[in-house]
């Protein structure tokens, strides 16, 4: 009993280790939002101090120092930031729910802590705390939309474009080169594309790695792919050319189907060639 009080009221990280079934964990401490939140009507219309802690447990990462073979601190933040701007609350514990469903939706995460402690309404703090496997929450949860893939076609206008979407471009101009050579300055000339293109217009932002890719979506922006770092390390590479990337990223995504915006300001949409990869 004595260990279990300990336990329960040590820093959110120490507990976690002391019931640890992965040894790997990422974790957000002290993380201290002004929000309006509470069933009481003296809660109403004035905001008070939220504190997060969340400790994640993860599947042992790969090694190398490559972003993309690991869970970003960002997944935490982002989970407390959109349950926020959902919508009002009145109980703690659905705002634990939610931030604790988004933090395991990664394939990679294992089981999430959740504390949720109120700052202001006492001299210390009152607050929940939770623990949740990802299996339970995804048995759980409803099926969400998948990620949108859209192809622009040469000429299309690209203010039509309305997120949450990941966008390929077209190269401005095709390199009249052959091979690996041909390959690789495709995909610069998509990526010079992308860039281009969010320089003009602030909507866009650009992403190379599934991690940025992940954190627009869920920021509900329109992400403009820069396809080389996914291409050149996939073991069976898509062929270099927008209709082929845009299938290809579609499945590797989730996504059943790519949509066309057309030069003619028309949308088409095409199933993707196969399922989830």
């Amino acid at each position: 009993m004595a260990d279990d009080l300990l336990t329960a009221f040590s820093p959110l990280a120490e507990r976690a280790a002391a019931e640890a079934e992965w040894p790997d964990r990422i974790s957000v401490r002290d993380y201290v939002r002004a929000v309006e939140i509470g069933a009481f009507e003296s809660e109403r219309g004035q905001t008070q101090r939220l504190r997060f802690d969340i400790v994640l447990e993860v599947a042992a990462s790969a090694e190398g120092d490559d972003v993309d073979s690991v869970l970003s601190y960002d997944t935490l933040v982002g989970a407390v930031e959109a349950e926020l701007a959902e919508r009002r609350l009145n109980l703690l514990e659905t705002l634990a729910e939610g931030i604790a469903a988004r933090s395991v939706s990664d394939r990679r995460a294992r089981r999430v802590f959740v504390r949720v402690e109120k700052l202001d309404r006492i001299p210390g703090a009152l607050g929940v705390e939770i623990v949740r496997r990802r299996e339970d929450v995804l048995a759980q949860a409803p099926d969400g939309p998948a990620p949108r893939v859209v192809r622009l076609e040469a000429g299309a206008d690209h203010r039509a474009l309305t997120g949450p979407a990941v966008v390929v471009l077209p190269p401005e101009q095709a390199p009249d080169v052959a091979g690996e050579a041909g390959r690789r300055l495709t995909l610069l000339a998509m990526e010079q594309a992308a860039w281009e293109l969010a320089g003009r217009d602030p909507r866009f932002t650009v992403a190379a790695s599934r991690t940025e890719i992940d954190w627009a979506l869920g920021q509900g922006l329109v992400c403009l792919w820069a396809p080389s770092k996914l291409v050149l390390a996939a073991a069976v590479p898509p062929e270099a050319e927008p209709i082929a990337l845009a299938d290809w990223l579609a499945r590797e995504l989730g996504a059943g189907e790519v949509e066309t915006l057309g030069s003619d300001g028309g949308m088409r949409t095409a199933a993707a060639s196969g399922g989830d990869i």
